[in-house]
């Protein structure tokens, strides 16, 4: 549910294809902010220092509609060319999140962190603080190799004491009963009564066909991943930046979440469909996911989960 304290008129939005008034309305209070047009023009508009977290999941070069080649060079050449206005328009400790997967040539996977890494390791100013791995249980089922059920996220910190809060993203105890077994704390409970820390491993479930997010975009990133990440590494009232937009998953995260957004799209139709979903969130009509639903796990009695005669395992 949307937090009590936004109302209509706070939560005020724009979408443009002049990303000079896309700054404007940001710097302006305007709380969602969406530019029609590449992400190195609104960027190059955008003063310095600006945002309080950089997230995003870039197109990964494997033949979707919105890529531009299928060359892993050609990835490359892109982070390369957005790094410097990356970590520019990001604030001292500040906030910088890469969410990538694998390119697949062939019978070859090349790891696309190990690209972004290999640009941004190299910044003096940035200190790589996690490598997150996010894992889903579905998703294309491969022949010739082990199929592949995660992805990554690399959160790199603009300085060594970079924006977190754990207490924000803490998920149920395991073992809340656990108790201290030795030393002064004895017999008292251990755990932390706000939860635990959810760890650098996230099984949260990508958008599919039957997922309760699920737009025409061929590879939506979830409200829920998007989210921890806004609540953990994104003060309340700062401004999120996501130079490619997508269906804008980011942008609702960082709206359920009291932080204001701006982006760039390239495509007119996602960005259509970014105001659609901003339109429902506002209204209370969006469906979505939060970041600590527990997996659903089907009971042994429901047709799904039966096992056929036929099968062997």
């Amino acid at each position: 549910m949307l937090d009590p304290r936004f109302t209509m008129t706070e939560s005020r939005s724009i979408l443009t294809t002049d990303p000079s008034e896309a700054v404007d309305a940001s710097a302006k209070g305007c709380q969602f902010v969406l530019y029609n047009g590449a992400c190195v023009d609104l960027m190059s508009a955008m003063s310095d220092c600006m945002v309080d977290l950089f997230v995003t999941s870039p197109p990964y070069f494997m033949g979707k509609v919105y890529d531009r080649s299928y060359k892993l060079s050609d990835f490359k050449e892109d982070i390369a060319s957005l790094s410097t206005h990356c970590v520019r328009v990001v604030r001292d400790r500040g906030n910088i999140c890469w969410q990538v997967g694998y390119h697949v040539d062939k019978s070859s996977i090349t790891p696309l962190d190990f690209a972004v890494h290999e640009v941004f390791s190299k910044v003096d100013s940035l200190v790589l603080r996690n490598r997150i791995m996010w894992q889903f249980g579905h998703g294309t089922h491969a022949k010739h190799r082990f199929s592949g059920r995660h992805e990554t996220i690399l959160w790199y910190g603009k300085g060594e004491e970079s924006y977190f809060n754990l207490d924000a993203v803490r998920v149920p105890q395991k073992y809340p009963g656990k108790r201290h077994y030795k030393g002064p704390n004895r017999g008292e409970f251990s755990g932390n009564p706000l939860g635990k820390n959810p760890g650098d491993v996230w099984d949260i479930p990508n958008v599919k066909a039957n997922h309760c997010e699920k737009t025409a975009h061929p590879c939506q990133f979830p409200i829920g991943l998007a989210q921890r990440l806004t609540r953990s590494l994104a003060p309340e009232g700062g401004l999120v930046f996501d130079p490619f937009n997508g269906s804008g998953s980011t942008g609702i995260a960082a709206i359920l979440d009291n932080r204001k957004y701006i982006a760039a799209e390239l495509s007119a139709e996602y960005c259509d469909i970014t105001m659609s979903r901003y339109d429902d969130l506002m209204s209370g009509k969006l469906s979505y996911r939060p970041h600590d639903r527990e997996i659903y796990v089907p009971s042994e009695n429901t047709a799904v989960a039966m096992r056929p005669k036929h099968f062997i395992a």
